[in-house]
């Protein structure tokens, strides 16, 4: 069992050896996670050309040498030959995480299928023993997760920082919290609406509190 965790890769130098199509999905999930991509490959897919020329990537148009990982964090090996993503594999320097796509031994870590929905992250792994099968899996989350989660979650996000500043109380803080993740609250839509109206009931249930007290 592998120990799953998501990586903050913003500004961490990132090496992809290869420049086809695979090499190509891996670039994009790279791009959207904010990592410094160098693309080492003779040659390249026309999309890869195309982020190249617009200061996306870099691109080494080259064969891969073992001194290309100097100083990245993060290494992928995605050729179409398993000689080369060996080499890769083997060059890489203790602490450097690697992922060979054609040989889950060799690798550190697995990019497990993902399903993105603004803040939220779903992802599916098998651990490398069916990709096919984690594919359908996130294809059924797509489906129970649409797109109205990434404004949602944006929406919590907010609101949370609403309630931590307004209400001191933690259980009246917890209600809040319970109240805004329930299913029921997402799907009327009335969001800002409702936590004003939220706010408003627990100050004014504080506020009754304290004459008790």
């Amino acid at each position: 069992m592998g120990y799953p965790v998501i990586l903050h890769l913003r500004g961490r130098r990132t090496v992809v050896v290869g420049g086809g199509k695979v090499a190509a999905r891996k670039i994009h999930g790279l791009l959207e996670a904010g990592a410094e991509i160098v693309m080492i490959a003779p040659e390249a897919e026309p999309e890869l050309q195309a982020l190249a020329a617009e200061g996306m990537i870099v691109w080494k148009k080259k064969r891969f040498d073992r001194d290309d990982l100097a100083g990245a964090f993060l290494v992928i090996a995605a050729t179409n030959d398993r000689k080369v993503n060996e080499a890769v594999a083997q060059a890489a320097a203790l602490g450097q995480l690697v992922n060979v796509v054609d040989d889950p031994e060799q690798c550190d870590f697995h990019v497990p299928a993902v399903v993105r929905r603004g803040p939220l992250t779903i992802a599916v792994s098998t651990g490398g023993a069916s990709p096919a099968v984690a594919r359908r899996i996130r294809r059924e989350l797509e489906e129970q997760y649409g797109e109205e989660y990434g404004p949602y979650l944006e929406f919590l996000q907010r609101a949370r920082g609403i309630v931590l500043r307004e209400v001191e109380d933690a259980e009246g803080r917890k209600r809040l919290f319970r109240a805004l993740a329930a299913d029921s609250f997402r799907k009327r839509g009335r969001w800002d609406e409702e936590l004003a109206q939220l706010l408003a009931n627990e100050k004014e249930r504080n506020g009754e509190r304290g004459e008790e007290q």
